[in-house]
């Protein structure tokens, strides 16, 4: 486990945290599930995360696209966030739920974002 300056201890290795946070679909995932706080399944994070790839409304999402981030979610990053603690996914039921790890990862994947912001032109 792994304490940090902010007091948000992250119950995993650091690899693994590493790991876990390393691709945008994995990092959208766990603010996903840290927001809802519950189990989630995989076809509605997938038109979430359509939706945020493609900055669109999730209504607008198309099968298509849909179709692409749940391919990429199943045979890819569910198994990492289960393999490093960030989520439990139940491949059966195609559910995904947080974790002790999930919202203290979320809490510093905002806080990266944040420190991370440039303003565009147009914002300043």
């Amino acid at each position: 486990m792994v304490q940090t300056s902010s007091g948000h201890a992250i119950p995993m290795e650091p690899d693994d945290a590493f790991r876990a946070i390393s691709n945008s679909r994995r990092r959208s995932v766990i603010l996903s599930l840290a927001q809802s706080g519950d189990a989630l399944s995989v076809s509605d994070l997938a038109v979430e995360i359509a939706a945020i790839e493609n900055l669109i409304d999730p209504s607008e999402v198309t099968s298509k696209q849909r179709t692409r981030v749940y391919i990429s979610l199943i045979q890819s990053h569910l198994e990492t966030l289960d393999d490093t603690g960030a989520a439990v996914y139940d491949n059966r039921s195609k559910q995904v739920a947080p974790t002790e790890g999930t919202d203290p990862l979320a809490t510093h994947i905002r806080q990266i974002s944040t420190a991370c912001y440039k303003p565009s032109e147009e914002d300043l």
